[in-house]
């Protein structure tokens, strides 16, 4: 297995995060060797800066937590947090459109977003705990046309997280591409372990550290 530590983006999406708590989760990031850090927009040019001679990725999220923003807007953003130093984009559905059925229009979304940074790794959360086993299914399907790298479960800001169901669900329709990234709720190195065996390929959590701590040797 490999070191669970290079699955791990080490997330920090509290709405009072302070400059001073980015820098403890990069410094963190660089202890325990995690594969990239996931912050706001707005501190992407902050985590670049502290991580530039580490090989730690920056993601931020686009349109966060609801992915109710105007399209346009998430494209802007986008782009803009590209330019600010993001090597990854964690971008959130249009919920909305997907409870509506208007899976064209889901795509479409995030078939602009992919085209405006094609030099970003782009993961988009289809916020499962919202959605049927058909509107996963069909939001997976939207998110493999699209072109986009990860499809990620969850932002953590909704009712429920990452569960093994759902991973598990995600992996019959991906066969291995586009990966699958599990966040929401991962406190332990227990639910990180169970999550990866179920398929994950990416872990989204703000106890990337406390999970370090429980891990065997091997690990």
């Amino acid at each position: 297995m490999t070191s669970i530590a290079k699955l791990i983006d080490h997330t920090l999406l509290r709405p009072d995060a302070t400059r001073a708590d980015v820098l403890q989760l990069c410094d963190e990031a660089v202890r325990y060797g995690f594969f990239a850090v996931c912050v706001h927009p707005y501190f992407s040019a902050i985590a670049k800066e502290a991580l530039f001679k580490s090989h730690v990725k920056v993601a931020a999220v686009i349109g966060f937590p609801l992915g109710m923003t105007l399209s346009a807007v998430k494209i802007y953003e986008a782009m803009q947090t590209v330019l600010n130093g993001a090597d990854e984009l964690d971008v959130v559905i249009n919920t909305g459109l997907a409870k509506s059925g208007e899976w064209d229009a889901v795509k479409k979304e995030i078939s602009d977003i992919v085209t405006a940074t094609p030099e970003a790794v782009h993961k988009i959360i289809i916020e499962t705990c919202y959605l049927t086993d058909d509107e996963k299914k069909k939001a997976c399907k939207a998110v493999i046309e699209a072109g986009a790298d990860y499809i990620k479960t969850s932002t953590g800001f909704g009712p429920s997280g990452a569960v093994i169901r759902d991973v598990q669900l995600i992996k019959t329709l991906t066969k291995g591409k586009p990966g699958i990234k599990a966040a929401g709720g991962i406190k332990t190195f227990a639910q990180a372990k169970a999550l990866i065996e179920a398929g994950a390929t990416r872990i989204g959590t703000s106890s990337g550290a406390a999970i370090m701590k429980e891990a065997p040797g091997e690990y």
